[in-house]
C-alpha cells in the first residue's frame, strides 16, 4: 500500500496528455489488421471499436491476430505460430498483471467510466494537481486502489439523483424536471447496478473505515434506481450462481425457444409479476426458510415503501420510484435472456457452453467488465478488473469448453437481434477461439449458433442434468 499514494500522483502527468503508443508495449507484437478469411466473416467491416477499454484492446487484438494467423488445416503452419503466439501471450499476461498492480509502472485506477486517464483533456496543472489528489484520497476510501470510480459514482448519485429526487417530492413537481429524472436514472441503471452486482458479491466496494457508508448507501439509492431492497442480492447470489441457469433456475432459458418473441414474453413476464412469489417458494423448496422469509420481507418492504411514497405525491413516485423500478426490471431480464440465450445442446450444465464473454464499450466499460460472464459463473468473486487476464490465462480451457466469445454487440442487441433471428450478425459478431470455429464458414456458424437457442424438452433436461 505504501507506493499508492506517490504512483497516483504520478498518474496523470505521465499518462493523461495522448495515446502514445509505446505505453502499449505488449500489442506491438499482435496488432494487425482485421484478420481476412476466405468465407468473409473475419473480413467483415466490424472493427475493433477504439472506446474498448485498453485491457479490452488488448485482449481483443490479441484474438483476432490468433484467428487471423492460424490455419485449421496447417499442422506444420501452427507449429510455426505457436511459439510466436505464446510469446505474445505472455507479455500480454504481463501487461494486464501490471495494469492491475498499484506498484507497477503500468498501473492505472479507473477513475471514470466515459474515459481512461491517459485520454483526460486535463491541460491546466491546477485540474491535474486536483484530479491527483482526488485520486489519492479516493483509492483509500476503496476497498481496492483499482476501485476510484465507485467512489466517482457514489458522489455523482449523491449530488444529483438524491437532490432531484427530494426536490421532486418534497418542494414542487413539474413534468420537464419528472421527465428528465427518469431519463438521468435510466442513464444511470447499468453502471449502478453492476456497481452493486460487485458490491453483493464482495460484501462491499469501501474500505473498512468506510463501512457505515457501504452498508448504508445501497438503502437510499436502490429505490432510485428500480431496485427492491436486498432482492438483488437473493436472487442472483442465492438463488442464480447457485443454479446457474440450470433446470431449478427460476430465470432458466432452458425451457424456452430463444429466438421467438413469445418465449422472451413469458420470461420477462413471468419475472416482473410473480418473482415476489416465485423467490421465497423457491428457498422453501430448497430448505432454505431463512432466506424466503428475509427475501419475502424485503420485497413486500419494498413495495410498502413505493405506495406510501404514491400516496404522499402520486406523480413524483411515478417518475422517482416506479418508472425506474419497472425499467430496471424489464432490463434485467432482457440482459439475462440475452447472457444465457446459447445454451450448448451437448453440455447445457457446462459454464462454458451456457453463457457467453463479449467484449464491448456497454458491458465492459460503463458496466464493469460484465461482459466477462462466463468467466464470472466460474468465479463469481473474482474482481472485475481481474476479468480479462483471467480470460487469457484460461484460454484453454475456454477452447476445451467450446466457450463463445462476442465482440461489438452487447447483451441487449443480442436479444434484439435473437427475436429477428439474425443470426448472420451474430454470426460476424463471434470471434473464433478454436480450430473448430475457425474452420466454420458464415453458414456453419450461423446454424452452429441456431442449434444453441434450441428449447430443451424434459426428457432432454432429465438426460442432462440426471434429473
Amino acid at each position: 500500500m505504501a507506493g499508492r499514494a506517490s504512483l497516483c500522483s504520478t498518474l496523470i502527468t505521465q499518462n493523461s496528455i495522448s495515446k502514445d503508443e509505446s505505453s502499449v508495449p505488449s500489442s506491438r507484437h499482435f496488432r494487425s489488421q482485421e484478420p481476412k478469411s476466405k468465407d468473409g466473416i473475419t473480413a467483415d467491416p466490424i472493427s475493433i471499436d477504439p472506446n474498448l477499454t485498453q485491457a479490452d484492446q488488448l485482449v481483443l487484438e490479441y484474438l483476432l491476430h490468433n484467428a487471423a494467423s492460424s490455419d485449421p488445416s496447417s499442422k506444420k503452419h501452427n507449429q510455426r505460430k505457436h511459439a510466436d503466439h505464446r510469446g505474445a501471450e505472455e507479455e500480454l499476461l504481463e501487461k494486464l498483471k501490471g495494469m492491475n498492480d498499484e506498484n507497477s509502472q503500468d498501473f492505472e485506477p479507473t477513475v471514470f467510466c466515459t474515459w481512461d486517464l491517459k485520454d483526460l483533456p486535463v491541460r491546466p496543472a491546477i485540474l491535474r494537481t486536483l484530479l491527483n489528489s482526488y485520486i489519492q484520497w479516493a483509492s483509500h476510501v476503496a476497498r481496492r486502489p483499482t476501485d476510484v470510480v465507485f467512489i466517482t459514482h457514489l458522489a455523482l448519485y449523491f449530488t444529483t439523483s438524491l437532490p432531484s429526487a427530494l426536490y421532486l417530492f418534497f418542494y414542487r413537481f413539474t413534468w420537464l424536471h419528472g421527465v428528465s429524472h427518469a431519463v438521468m436514472s435510466a442513464y444511470y441503471f447499468g453502471t449502478y447496478t453492476l456497481m452493486r452486482h460487485n458490491h453483493i458479491h464482495n460484501n462491499g466496494i469501501l474500505s473498512k473505515s468506510w463501512w457505515m457508508l457501504d452498508t448504508l448507501f445501497p438503502y437510499v439509492l436502490d429505490p432510485l434506481m428500480g431496485h427492491t431492497w436486498n432482492s438483488y442480492y437473493y436472487h442472483h447470489v442465492k438463488h442464480h450462481h447457485v443454479e446457474g441457469n440450470g433446470p431449478g433456475d427460476l430465470s432458466t432459458t432452458l425451457r424456452l425457444q430463444r429466438d421467438e418473441i413469445s418465449s422472451l414474453l413469458y420470461y420477462v413476464g413471468r419475472f416482473m409479476f410473480f418473482i415476489w412469489l416465485d423467490l421465497p417458494l423457491y428457498f422453501i423448496r430448497t430448505g432454505k426458510y431463512s432466506h424466503a422469509l428475509r427475501a419475502a420481507f424485503w420485497e413486500f418492504s419494498s413495495y410498502m415503501f413505493m405506495l406510501l411514497a404514491t400516496q404522499y405525491s402520486p406523480k413524483a413516485s411515478a417518475f422517482v420510484l416506479l418508472v425506474p423500478f419497472s425499467l430496471i426490471r424489464l432490463g434485467l431480464m432482457i440482459g439475462n435472456f440475452g447472457q444465457h440465450a446459447f445454451v450448448d445442446e451437448v453440455e447445457p450444465d457446462s459454464d462454458y457452453r451456457s453463457s457467453i464473454t463479449i467484449i464491448d464499450v456497454p458491458s465492459n466499460r460503463f458496466c464493469f467488465n460484465d461482459g466477462y460472464h462466463t468467466a464470472h459463473h466460474i468465479n463469481p468473486l473474482r474482481h472485475w478488473r481481474d476479468q480479462p487476464l483471467s480470460f487469457i490465462k484460461s484460454q484453454d480451457a475456454y477452447v476445451r469448453g467450446r466457450a463463445l466469445v462476442f465482440r461489438n454487440i452487447d447483451y441487449l442487441e443480442i436479444t434484439y437481434r435473437l427475436m429477428r433471428k439474425d443470426y448472420e450478425h451474430l454470426a460476424r459478431c463471434l470471434v473464433p477461439i478454436s480450430d473448430e470455429q475457425k474452420s466454420m464458414g458464415q453458414e456453419e456458424r450461423e446454424g452452429m449458433l441456431r442449434r444453441k437457442t434450441r428449447r430443451f424438452s424434459e426428457d432432454e433436461i432429465g438426460r442432462k442434468f440426471g434429473q
